[in-house]
């Protein structure tokens, strides 16, 4: 290997973000032109930069609206892009989805919808349900984000105490055709979770929604409650004729993005092995497993040989009990050190594809044999930041954040764990 362990790390984090950037990933999906108006709409972190490559190379009369997080904006001509919050739903996103659901309403056969969704939009395209107000949404979205719900549970809920989601906005559509083009941020590809998929048929029930919550001892007010256990709560299911003519297309994945990087290993000589793309469970619970898997490389040589790099993708999740400053991969990447605790000749990145881990302002982090050793010479005690959930404190503390700012795409966290010979 010729170049830095570090380096080579971000290199590939750069590829798997490069390869589901929109202005590469999208354009080849685009459908024909209809005999009618083609409509944009969309939400998600990258439904700006979608906008921006639909006006790049749509060919004819184009309108619509996409809502995307703040900062993530794209200026475009054609298409309005609008900012509202993330991870937690606000009045912005609120009206934004108004406005969606009302443009596609009363058009005809002859029209297209072109849906733009990517990760993200559940918490984007916040149109409460009847009966359920955005205040209700913000606190049951806050406790979701605690209690290390996994993203297929959290959607679960959101979708059904939402008007638009769960398929209910390309029934709004109707008879309009309707093409989604997504870019996936969810283990296992599922175009339901994608978003709460807006487009998408819906095999979960209200019921299930009421279980995720008991599961996670989350109270909710009466009023919710109520709706959750009325039919007017359930969304749209397989064989719904509304969704007849809806087209979902996955243009870009989380499995395409770690093959990107895979391949920039193997022209550094290094084998590259691929452990999964949809890992979930509680980030330092999943840093064990990894650390135990490095050292089986290290010390025999299995599944490979050094030199060889583990990736992974996926998206864990964080029980936070702390009041440290971090997201998943910042925390994965300590309890990694932890477990690994200065082991020779393994470096580790682990990045959220979007350039923004969680709620803060870096991608994710690097992590050195001697890293723990800096910390503790700069006063930072490992074990207790951890113990805090102050993933993002520990790696400020020693330099090693890595700041991209908002990629404008989405497609999970990426995992890259290096090992060196002896």
């Amino acid at each position: 290997m010729n170049s830095d362990p570090l380096s080579l790390l971000r290199n590939m984090f750069e590829a798997a973000v490069g390869a589901a950037l929109p202005a590469k990933c999208l354009p080849p999906h685009l459908p024909p032109r209809p005999k009618g108006r083609t409509i944009a709409v969309g939400a998600g972190k990258a439904s700006g930069a979608m906008a921006k490559a639909v006006e790049d190379h749509w060919q004819g009369p184009l309108e619509g609206l996409v809502v995307t997080r703040y900062g993530h904006g794209v200026p475009c001509q054609r298409i309005e892009v609008v900012e509202a919050s993330h991870p937690v739903p606000d009045a912005a996103g609120q009206e934004a989805a108004k406005r969606i659901l009302a443009l596609v309403k009363g058009l005809t056969a002859d029209d297209l919808v072109l849906c733009l969704i990517s990760g993200g939009g559940s918490a984007l395209l916040a149109l409460p349900a009847d009966g359920v107000t955005l205040t209700d949404k913000q606190t049951i979205n806050k406790a979701l984000l605690k209690s290390g719900a996994t993203i297929s549970e959290m959607n679960c809920v959101r979708r059904h105490l939402s008007a638009i989601k769960g398929g209910r906005l390309a029934a709004a559509a109707a008879p309009a055709r309707v093409v989604t083009l997504m870019i996936s941020d969810v283990p296992g590809d599922d175009p339901c979770v994608i978003a709460s998929g807006p487009t998408v048929a819906d095999p979960t029930t209200s019921a299930d929604a009421l279980a995720i919550l008991q599961k996670y001892a989350i109270g909710i007010p009466e009023n919710v409650r109520a709706y959750l256990s009325s039919p007017a709560s359930e969304t749209l299911k397989p064989g719904d004729p509304r969704l007849a003519g809806v087209t979902n297309v996955m243009i870009a994945t989380p499995q395409m993005s770690l093959e990107a990087a895979a391949d920039i290993a193997r022209k550094a000589g290094i084998t590259p092995v691929i452990l999964a793309n949809d890992i979930e469970g509680e980030a330092r619970d999943v840093a064990l497993v990894h650390a135990a898997i490095a050292r089986q490389v290290h010390g025999f040589g299995q599944p490979a040989a050094p030199p060889c790099v583990l990736i992974s993708g996926g998206e864990t999740t964080v029980t936070v009990r702390g009041s440290g400053r971090g997201g998943r991969n910042a925390e994965f990447l300590l309890a990694l050190g932890l477990a690994l605790n200065g082991h020779p000749g393994i470096y580790a990145f682990a990045g959220d594809t979007d350039g923004i881990d969680g709620t803060e302002d870096n991608a994710g982090a690097l992590l050195a044999p001697d890293s723990l050793a800096r910390a503790a010479a700069a006063g930072a005690s490992a074990k207790a930041m951890l113990a805090n959930n102050d993933g993002y404190g520990f790696f400020s503390a020693i330099g090693d954040l890595v700041v991209t700012g908002p990629t404008l795409t989405n497609v999970n966290d990426f995992r890259a764990i290096l090992i060196l010979g002896a």
